[in-house]
């Protein structure tokens, strides 16, 4: 119920965002509320998912950030990822009511959902296979060490087959379940032996 308000809420907020001092303040927001390094790619895909922010306003905002040490960059591991400073945790929680709330749930919302995807990419591997007279979903749910899972659905033409892909990222874990629970819980047909 709370995400559905959420998610009414932010619908509302969307305008594009053009004032550089409400982005500044959302950026930190969301740095403090996600409170952990995000990579410059992530952060970027993020925002401009959102399609309330623009590419020469997010950069805008990214340089006055970084040059009056709100946030900072850290290499790890070869990725880039922004860090949010004490500067920048205090801008987020001080000032956060100056940007609207819809703008920052929206973001929240986005990024909550874009890491969701991001860890359902790293379990689940789809690909599709063309055949002569349809499609196959070839689906591979992954464990750190080996395959928990590898299925392969058929669709009568990739548009059906894109579509089954689609619902089953949407919730990985709970098809994954939902496959094993049916395995589980399949009876052998009961036959009638009676002479009558």
């Amino acid at each position: 119920m709370q995400d559905e308000n959420i998610f009414k809420i932010s619908k509302m907020a969307n305008t594009e965002i053009t004032d550089l001092p409400m982005l500044n303040i959302l950026i930190c927001y969301l740095l403090y509320k996600i409170d952990k390094p995000v990579s410059t790619e992530n952060l970027y895909d993020i925002l401009i998912s959102t399609e309330c922010v623009n590419f020469f306003l997010y950069n805008d905002s990214i340089d006055y950030l970084m040059k009056n040490g709100h946030i900072k960059i850290e290499e790890d591991n070869g990725e880039k990822n922004y860090i949010l400073l004490p500067k920048g945790k205090a801008c987020a929680r001080e000032l956060k009511t100056y940007a609207p709330k819809a703008y920052r749930d929206r973001l929240v919302l986005a990024a909550l959902r874009y890491f969701t995807r991001l860890k359902y990419e790293q379990e689940i591997k789809l690909d599709f296979e063309t055949l002569e007279n349809g499609c196959y979903v070839c689906v591979r749910c992954l464990d750190s060490h080996s395959d928990l899972m590898d299925l392969k659905l058929f669709a009568p033409d990739m548009a059906q087959a894109k579509l089954i892909g689609e619902r089953i990222m949407l919730n990985p874990a709970g098809f994954y379940s939902k496959v094993v629970e049916l395995a589980l819980s399949n009876k052998e047909d009961i036959y009638d032996l009676s002479d009558n």
